[in-house]
């Protein structure tokens, strides 16, 4: 087991059906008082704490960093994970969530050009194709198509930010890969540099409240199912798959939110939702071929 490697494909396309489920918790946790930022903090508290735990016990080897290479885990962390987030929500209280979303699905454009200048990935055919394909699944997926919800220019910016920040976990993520950290310690610091910023940033106040309400097992299932595992997975899956390839895959995310939203809140699906899954399915099968 120990030389066991799951195919880059299946961890990627995991990652982001798991990153989908997200909502099942945010908004459980949302309904016990958080706001988006405690929500934010309580996410990597968990998932960092949950992290040492396992690394501790089955795998001391991850735990161990170089001073030099601390940049590499404020990239993922700061430049990543809390900017990001930061991003998104103030997004989401400027525009709809479904514009919101499409601007969050600019990651893979950001990705692809990212990764040309800092690893010398080419702009191939299939990349491309597999990116419009998947971009504009999204954007029928969302329903953005048709809306009458104005754009405001402080939206957009937000929104083109956390396509940036959620994008720059590949970029960061890789070099710290080529350091020759592994993907549980690259996931750990994330969360702890991560943990360590949000908690700095906003406080800790109502996430220590809500640790003793009964939205302590959605805290866990947000830290454990919907953080680390998929994370876990995605960086495991760079190992063998261009960031670009992998930017792709992972937009399986709101497809999953989409089937979600129907089967469990009633939510309807619009002939140009099953167009933008057939689309995003598509183009993530286009995507996953070679490297």
């Amino acid at each position: 087991m120990k030389h066991f490697r799951p195919p880059g494909t299946l961890c990627v396309a995991t990652a982001g059906i798991l990153w989908g489920i997200i909502g099942l918790f945010v908004r459980a946790l949302g309904d016990a008082q958080l706001t988006s930022m405690d929500i934010v903090a309580a996410r990597a508290i968990v998932a960092a704490g949950l992290l040492f735990v396992l690394l501790a016990l089955f795998d001391r080897k991850s735990l161990h960093l170089r001073l030099r290479d601390v940049w590499c885990f404020l990239g993922t962390g700061i430049g990543s994970i809390v900017f990001f987030n930061y991003c998104y929500f103030n997004a989401v209280q400027m525009m709809s969530l479904a514009s919101a979303a499409v601007l969050l699905y600019t990651a893979p454009a950001f990705v692809m050009v990212l990764t040309r200048i800092f690893f010398g990935e080419a702009f191939t055919r299939r990349k491309l194709a597999s990116l419009l394909l998947t971009f504009l699944g999204c954007v029928l997926v969302t329903g953005v198509v048709g809306s009458s919800t104005p754009l405001s220019f402080a939206g957009i910016l937000f929104g083109l930010g956390s396509g940036l920040g959620y994008g720059l976990y590949t970029i960061f993520g890789k070099f710290a890969m080529a350091r020759g950290y592994g993907a549980p310690g690259i996931t750990f610091y994330t969360f702890l540099v991560a943990a360590v910023a949000a908690s700095a940033m906003n406080g800790t106040a109502h996430i220590a409240a809500a640790a003793q309400s009964p939205a302590l097992p959605y805290m866990l299932g947000l830290g454990a199912l919907s953080t680390v595992l998929p994370f876990l997975l995605y960086t495991l899956g760079l190992r063998t798959l261009s960031g670009s390839r992998a930017s792709i895959l992972a937009s399986i995310e709101p497809v999953t939110a989409a089937i979600l939203g129907i089967a469990l809140y009633g939510e309807t699906m619009q002939p140009m939702t099953f167009a933008g899954i057939a689309l995003v399915l598509i183009g993530i099968g286009i995507g996953s071929k070679g490297k």
